[in-house]
């Protein structure tokens, strides 16, 4: 029993006395400031701030510097930049598909175009007329005026020329907005147009579009 005993004691003894295996180390290295080769077990102080290698037995692992204040900014703007890229290049997807969506042909674009500026020049047309009934207002109440060029003018009249001035203003105004409109929606067609061209070959492929109607007389102008 004694004799178990020690054995069993020396094999204990002899087991911890066998050393555990040591842990793999892991160096860090880098080049300093000097152009001189750091390492360490830990990282050395040489090393904050710049890049460095990470060995170990799995491998080398190259670390980044930290970017620098501008750089931060470089990336940023880049990354903004490359966004604002993704969508404007998204954006066009969606144009060229709703645009493929919408016409079946180039002469689908033609009528549709010739018909929208119809319909312009009638708003064109009506403006016109308002503007030379407010001129030829004005040339009564001018008449009217003469009589008291070396007098007062009679408030009422004072205040039909006042209101004759302001529609006068309105009526020029509405009128350019109104042919501003015209140049705008053409181009918008002509623009769509080139567009689906690009993007069919020129394809005119598509049904018959009805007869466009005429465009409104324009011809008519203040005098």
């Amino acid at each position: 029993m004694k004799m178990r005993n020690a054995l069993l004691a020396t094999s204990l003894c002899l087991i911890c006395a066998v050393p555990a295996p040591a842990s793999a180390a892991t160096m860090y290295c880098c080049t300093d400031a000097n152009g001189r080769k750091a390492c360490g077990d830990i990282l050395p102080p040489a090393c904050y701030g710049r890049a460095y290698r990470e060995i170990s037995e799995k491998g080398t692992k190259e670390i980044e510097a930290p970017l620098t204040l501008e750089q931060r900014a470089q990336r940023d703007a880049e990354q903004k930049r490359k966004k604002q890229d993704e969508q404007l290049a998204t954006a066009e997807r969606l144009r060229n598909r709703a645009l493929l969506d919408t016409y079946g042909s180039v002469d689908d674009i033609d009528y549709m175009r010739d018909r929208t500026v119809a319909d312009l020049e009638k708003g064109l047309k009506q403006a016109q007329d308002k503007a030379e009934e407010a001129l030829k207002r004005k040339q009564q109440l001018d008449k009217e005026a003469e009589f008291y060029k070396k007098k007062p003018m009679p408030d009422d009249l004072a205040g039909q020329v006042r209101s004759n001035k302001s529609d006068l203003e309105a009526t020029q105004a509405a009128l350019a907005a109104r042919k501003q409109e015209i140049v705008e929606v053409k181009a918008k067609f002509d623009a769509e147009r080139q567009r689906y061209i690009e993007l069919t070959g020129g394809s005119s492929a598509g049904k018959t579009p009805p007869q466009s109607p005429p465009p409104a007389e324009t011809t008519a102008k203040p005098r």
